[in-house]
């Protein structure tokens, strides 16, 4: 089956969270299953200096604003992947991040940049872009790429299916209704049957209405997403969708996240040789400046610091657990506020708390694989992948039951969940890590039964493949309408 996978950021090129993890990992599962997966990336500076063997494909000329638009085939750094790369410079090639500006703005023209991306997407799709390669499937990732449901729903009929994931219902696309002509689109699609939104425009609302099937990136998000509490106003479109909306739950690259092989460790170890991970949880200590104490619970933070993660409540537990002998070891950047509590903790509780505000991939791995405990206490979680990452390198995870967390992380059995968000509850569910801490027994038996979790793409890729023959039956038997 080909398969043609649209996003604004992959890993390791571009990554601001999760997505570029997702579009790094899943293209390569899916060809490794046996599809032809190719991808579809805006052409940001990162992107156009790391892609091997670029050639034009196509001369788009003007489009979106951009006087010189180009289509560019390349291959993946490292591999043999095909990208399409958007050559458009006077809409990518500019400093700062994929979708702010070096001051932490949006960029002003964001509606055009990610239009122009979704609307490429469907030229790909109804064939006349690459003639030598048209897809069956065309999956679409976030906000930034879901205008490619609308454009090929406003181009009926064409021989592509559509997917829509949903990697997190708080960020929308959102934009002023009076930018509506810089689409293009039909007037019909401008209606709350389309992308209108109260009194907006909603670029995710165009993949939950037009797509032929909409995922999201953990089985019970795909249930909370339904209801008001997680659906940011769009739960309404979500349940209109019914048994066309579905989780499929991330996975994590066994490669890379592996402490059998992991060269940043201070020793390597696997669940038969767990000596090496307490020689890590010393040399963490000892690096961070962390009271070297055997007895103590060390808990990692490695997360963005938002309010969403919930990391306040960790903040508003600490005078509490540190005194009954934990450790806390975090590293993220996120909001100022957050960031100067945790600076302040760590003033306030030396060699007990430490705190790196920034984001270091070796230092990250040698945090999860040296902590006891890894805490995710996010408020809503559509899939996680620290949690994962704990359960790969025997750092029990400590989190709230919310979407990919409750998938992933068994009460008691993998780790230690909680469920209202408040200090309490999370100060709760470390004390009870505690004391099977203080059972070697006990928490040996839950470190081997995390690590011995299958946690790879492969599942995944598998579903998907599944899901994506039902899109094309679906589309072949009901091809679906545009707005109107």
């Amino acid at each position: 089956m080909r398969v043609l996978h649209v996003a604004a950021e992959v890993y390791p090129l571009v990554k601001t969270g999760g997505l570029a993890d997702v579009a790094a990992a899943l293209p390569p599962a899916l060809a490794a299953a046996g599809a032809d997966v190719r991808l579809l990336l805006p052409g940001l500076p990162p992107i156009l200096d790391a892609v091997q063997s670029a050639k034009m494909v196509l001369d788009i000329g003007s489009a979106f604003g951009a006087l010189r638009v180009k289509l560019l085939l390349a291959r993946m750094p490292g591999s043999h992947l095909p990208v399409y790369v958007i050559d458009a410079p006077h809409l990518y090639r500019r400093a700062g991040g994929p979708y702010q500006a070096p001051d932490g703005s949006p960029w002003p023209d964001n509606l055009r940049r990610f239009a122009l991306l979704g609307w490429v997407a469907a030229h790909l799709a109804a064939g006349d872009a690459d003639i030598d390669w048209v897809p069956e499937v065309v999956h679409a990732h976030d906000w930034h790429a879901a205008m490619s449901c609308a454009y090929i729903a406003d181009h009926l009929p064409t021989p592509a299916a559509s997917v829509y994931t949903v990697h997190n219902m708080a960020f929308q696309g959102l934009f002023p209704h009076h930018d509506w002509a810089m689409l293009g689109l039909s007037s019909r699609f401008m209606s709350p049957a389309g992308l209108e939104f109260h009194g907006q425009l909603s670029f995710m609302k165009a993949g939950l209405k037009f797509a032929d099937r909409v995922t999201t990136v953990s089985p019970t998000y795909a249930h909370e997403i339904s209801t008001h509490e997680f659906g940011f106003g769009l739960d309404g479109v979500i349940r209109g969708r019914g048994s066309e909306v579905s989780g499929i739950l991330n996975g994590i690259d066994p490669q890379v996240w592996n402490p059998a092989t992991d060269a940043a460790l201070a020793e390597r170890y696997d669940a038969q040789r767990l000596d090496g991970k307490q020689r890590c949880r010393r040399a963490l200590q000892q690096q961070l400046g962390l009271e070297v104490d055997e007895h103590a619970l060390l808990v990692t933070v490695v997360s963005r610091l938002t309010s969403q993660k919930g990391l306040d409540l960790v903040l508003g537990a600490l005078p509490a657990l540190v005194p009954a002998g934990v450790q806390f070891a975090v590293q993220g950047t996120g909001e100022p506020a957050l960031e100067a509590a945790f600076r302040m903790a760590e003033q306030m509780h030396p060699g007990r708390v430490r705190v790196h505000i920034g984001y270091d991939e070796a230092r990250a791995h040698q945090m999860i694989a040296g902590a006891d405990a890894i805490a995710v206490p996010s408020r809503f979680e559509p899939c996680g992948l620290t949690q994962m990452y704990g359960l790969r390198y025997g750092t029990l995870p400590i989190v709230r039951r919310v979407g990919g967390l409750a998938d992933t992380v068994a009460d008691g059995e993998t780790g230690f969940c909680f469920d209202a968000a408040s200090v309490a509850a999370f100060e709760g569910a470390v004390r009870r890590a505690i004391e099977a801490r203080a059972q070697p027994a006990t928490w040996t038996a839950m470190m081997r039964r995390g690590m011995a979790q299958d946690l790879s793409w492969a599942h995944a890729a598998s579903d998907y493949l599944v899901l994506y023959a039902a899109a094309v039956r679906s589309r072949a038997e009901t091809p679906r309408l545009a707005a109107g």
